[in-house]
């Protein structure tokens, strides 16, 4: 498939949707198609589970009488149900409240140049290789140690789309990207111990994928050294968070600064722009542009253009995370986030991870979280935990059943190191985080 044809194509049928709506009276109007496919595959114990081949289409359209919204979508991309799926939004609209907020963003923030941003790796992947890869990688996970006693199976998944974007303003852009995955979760036993725990791999490029092997060696050296995990007695200690759930940590910062958060005042990050948030050495920052990464966008889900931005530096909150709406309400500007955070950076120390355990001493190694247990209200936080206790630098034993608890705020502010072992397999990039003392309760 010729694929800038085929955008080509996908842009006049977005086109002809935004005049559609112009002629049905609507004073502006935004618009979104995709297109996508893919094939998943999971097996289990030798034997194929799942075999699935996916083909999705979806366009949704927003429109404005001056104030007033309304919102329809369809997959059936013929003429017929264009009229029909624009005539349902103009009439939605003719019935909503106006909100002087609503509307388009501002115009001269709509992005103009596309930079090539390297997110389309389409990927040859047959059935029967896919079969194979997902075998190779759960036997090497079976076959690791003795203790390895069943799996929940290997997956694999490759995706590719096309994203187009349009409004009345002008603006008109679409994109073909990619994304693939291998994914392993296995079960150990020893005496009356049964634990499990996974691995996964994820790029927009193949090539980029770690092997079948190294998924299940790591799945299946994550489940093992779980074996005769014991609780913790309640104490305070420093708590050390695995570079791939540190990512949380971050994740809720994004939330209390978000929006739609600081407009309704349920945040507890609420007129704190310009204040000491974290320690002097902490910077994170946007950076949309990274060749191939996962959260790579040259605009948001309005047209807004991103860019590279500190969202902290020095240990100072630099930036809110706003679409139009929301800056709108808050009498501020869009920073391109509407629908998110692209490559949110949490810029690493130099110390490795066992430069950090070293530092730590003696605390809490924290592998996994369980549980919603954060209030971005007041920023008290409680979740399950699971991982390993450390003394002298050195990992003692697996613990599991216990809680760590603290408030966001006195968090952010304790962070003591973050780690160069950079996760790169998400939309924030993000090392360990040392944390210097946390509540440990047994669950």
């Amino acid at each position: 498939m010729n694929t800038s044809a085929h955008i080509d194509e996908l842009k006049h049928i977005l086109h002809s949707l935004l005049n559609e709506a112009k002629q049905q009276g609507a004073s502006a109007a935004q618009a979104g198609l995709s297109q996508e496919n893919g094939l998943s595959v999971s097996v289990r114990l030798g034997e194929v589970e799942t075999i699935e081949h996916h083909c999705d289409q979806g366009l949704g359209i927003t429109v404005y009488f001056d104030q007033h919204k309304g919102s329809a979508s369809t997959s059936d991309l013929s003429p017929d149900s264009i009229k029909e799926t624009v005539r349902a939004a103009c009439s939605i609209a003719r019935y909503t409240s106006a909100d002087p907020f609503a509307g388009l963003p501002d115009q001269d923030l709509l992005q103009t140049e596309f930079p090539k941003l390297d997110l389309y790796h389409p990927w040859s992947l047959t059935t029967d290789h896919a079969i194979d890869l997902a075998t190779q990688c759960e036997n090497t996970a079976l076959n690791f140690h003795p203790a390895i006693s069943n799996s929940e199976g290997a997956s694999i998944n490759s995706h590719q789309g096309i994203h187009i974007l349009g409004n009345s303003l002008g603006f008109l852009h679409g994109y073909a990207s990619t994304r693939h995955s291998l994914s392993c979760s296995v079960l150990a036993q020893a005496d009356d111990s049964m634990q499990r725990d996974y691995w996964y791999t994820v790029a927009r490029n193949a090539v980029h994928l770690d092997s079948p092997e190294q998924v299940g060696k790591t799945a299946a050296e994550r489940t093992v050294r779980r074996l005769n995990a014991r609780s913790l007695s309640p104490r305070q200690c420093p708590v050390l968070y695995s570079a791939n759930i540190a990512s949380g940590l971050f994740g809720s910062l994004i939330g209390a600064i978000s929006g739609g958060a600081l407009y309704r005042k349920s945040t507890f990050l609420l007129d704190c722009l310009d204040t000491l948030i974290f320690p002097e050495f902490v910077h994170i920052h946007e950076q949309p542009y990274l060749q191939g990464a996962l959260g790579s966008a040259a605009y948001d889900n309005e047209g807004v253009a991103t860019h590279a931005h500190d969202i902290v530096n020095q240990g100072l909150l630099r930036s809110y995370v706003l679409n139009s709406y929301s800056a709108r309400k808050l009498g501020l500007q869009s920073t391109g986030n509407a629908g998110g955070i692209h490559n949110l950076t949490i810029e690493p120390g130099t110390q490795t991870f066992a430069e950090l355990l070293t530092t730590m001493d003696t605390g809490l190694y924290v592998t996994e979280l369980m549980g919603q247990g954060v209030n971005i209200v007041t920023g008290d936080y409680s979740r399950g935990a699971a991982g390993f206790w450390v003394e002298h630098g050195v990992i003692q034993y697996p613990v599991e059943e216990i809680t760590i608890a603290g408030n966001l705020k006195d968090m952010f502010k304790a962070i003591i190191a973050i780690g160069n072992d950079v996760d790169l397999r998400g939309n924030i990039r993000t090392g360990s985080v040392l944390i210097e003392q946390m509540s440990i309760a047994g669950v």
